[in-house]
């Protein structure tokens, strides 16, 4: 298996959405996450800085199984060289440690951009992911309860972060 992160186009984006669109079907998600149309994120693609915060496409082989991206939180001072981690890896590529791959490389790219801290966003009951951040070093930094609803049952979401110096 060989991971390959290269920056996303413009061609990218239907690749995207649709990975986005079958999380959002595959975890029946019933509250605010709604499919992105292909359309607005070529809206939200145009208006991004591509330079300063990338979009990543993470590829085995040539195939896209991926995609990653830093965003940084730059409006409260609590958040001054803080990135958003923002990851989504095919699940079929389980115990292929993309997701270890994917936060390392991540957090090499936080050098270049003059940013200390990651903060990450998980559904609190998703233990696959809040263990992959766990071993990568993230502590549990905040907590929303009862922000979505999956299939009757009300999930929180957990804010983890790792300072890097």
């Amino acid at each position: 298996m060989t991971i390959n992160f290269r920056f996303a186009t413009k061609d990218d984006l239907p690749k995207i959405v649709t990975i986005y669109n079958q999380v959002i079907k595959l975890k029946n998600v019933t509250a605010d996450l709604a499919p992105i149309s292909v359309s607005d994120r070529e809206k939200w693609f145009d208006a991004s800085s591509h330079e300063k915060y990338p979009i990543w496409i993470i590829t085995d082989d040539d195939q896209v199984i991926g995609w990653c991206s830093l965003e940084a939180f730059y409006g409260r001072a609590a958040y001054q060289h803080t990135a958003e981690i923002s990851i989504y890896i095919d699940e079929t590529t389980r115990g292929k440690h993309v997701g270890t791959q994917t936060i390392q490389f991540l957090a090499t790219q936080l050098k270049q951009r003059d940013l200390q801290n990651i903060v990450a966003y998980v559904f609190r009951q998703n233990i696959p992911s809040m263990t992959l951040f766990k071993k990568q070093g993230f502590e549990q930094w905040g907590l929303l309860p009862e922000v979505a609803e999956i299939n009757g049952r009300h999930l929180d979401l957990a804010i983890l972060g790792k300072h890097f110096d």
